[in-house]
């Protein structure tokens, strides 16, 4: 499945690659990570990222506006999407070409060819594997690829807390810190939060909801939200905090937005992904995303979640 992207790659001038909608590290890291190692190896082609920026990642990359006619004959890669809603900039349809390259199970095949591999840390984890199998093939790696490749792995380990930290995922990772970037630098970036979102964060640590069999729950209504002067993406940085918590087992928060409320889940064990799947969602047995468009959705998520923890 590499070698025939590799080959495709090398048959296009222009690559256009995209990723998910509401972006992580993960998304931005192997989106942009793909594109560096493509240029790097291949100066005369035209690589392009595209999507929806997303402010509070301005430091791994800015993307790139282009046309619709640039899309004419392109080859279109997308990373990290597991299903077509989901990929940002639905323009990916007017390639030539699409290629899916994801971690998350594949519930939606789409693509003309699709390299998933759920075992795999992160997508990033893949480019950079993708890399290596490609190094006879002219693939080279460049410093600013490892950067965002490194910092797309870190995302989505956890800082290699979670279990989908692998061998092969702290081997490629002491591999790319060999290129010259800065770590601290790039950790800075990745975890300093602003001083209105500590003060969230410490209101989410007082506020949290304890519920039964070892789930718990947060709830950052809009109102509460613009006390903090936080966005709703400010507020999904804090999900994982309640990780930290003895007794709890799988927790949920529910974050509205102007249309919509984010339902963001993760857990210590208990499958959750089958929850987020019921709610126009889905995501890794550990961590994932749904939403609901009414608060009286709220409690079926909630009964659903203690029956994950129960069992």
């Amino acid at each position: 499945m590499k070698k025939q992207i590799i080959e495709k790659i090398k048959q296009y001038e222009t690559i256009i690659i995209h990723r998910h909608v509401r972006p992580d590290p993960d998304a931005y890291g192997s989106q942009g990570g793909l594109a560096e190692v493509i240029q790097a190896s291949f100066p005369e082609k035209k690589v392009y990222t595209v999507g929806q920026e997303e402010e509070t990642l301005h430091y791994l990359r800015r993307l790139d506006n282009i046309s619709d006619d640039t899309f004419k004959g392109a080859l279109v890669i997308v990373c990290d999407t597991a299903n077509t809603e989901r990929i940002c900039d639905q323009r990916y349809t007017k390639g030539d070409f699409l290629i899916k390259i994801d971690h998350h199970p594949n519930v939606d095949p789409y693509g003309d060819i699709m390299w998933v591999d759920t075992n795999a840390s992160s997508t990033s984890e893949m480019i950079y594997e993708f890399y290596k199998e490609g190094k006879d093939e002219g693939l080279q790696m460049s410093d600013e690829a490892a950067r965002l490749l490194f910092a797309g792995i870190v995302g989505d380990t956890g800082r290699f807390l979670y279990p989908s930290s692998t061998e092969k995922t702290f081997a490629y990772a002491g591999e790319l810190i060999h290129y010259q970037f800065s770590r601290t630098e790039l950790f800075d970036k990745m975890y300093e939060l602003q001083p209105n979102i500590v003060k969230l964060n410490g209101f989410v640590l007082q506020n949290f909801e304890m519920l039964q069999h070892g789930a718990a729950m947060m709830v950052l209504k809009k109102e509460l939200l613009e006390t903090y002067d936080a966005k709703p993406s400010h507020a999904s940085l804090l999900v994982s905090e309640l990780g930290n918590v003895a007794g709890i087992k799988a927790w949920v928060f529910f974050i509205e937005e102007n249309d919509q409320i984010r339902v963001r889940l993760r857990s210590k064990g208990p499958v959750i992904n089958t929850i987020a799947a019921k709610y126009n969602g889905g995501g890794h047995p550990l961590a994932a995303g749904a939403s609901i468009y009414s608060w009286d959705e709220m409690s079926s998520v909630i009964k659903d979640l203690e029956e994950v923890c129960k069992k």
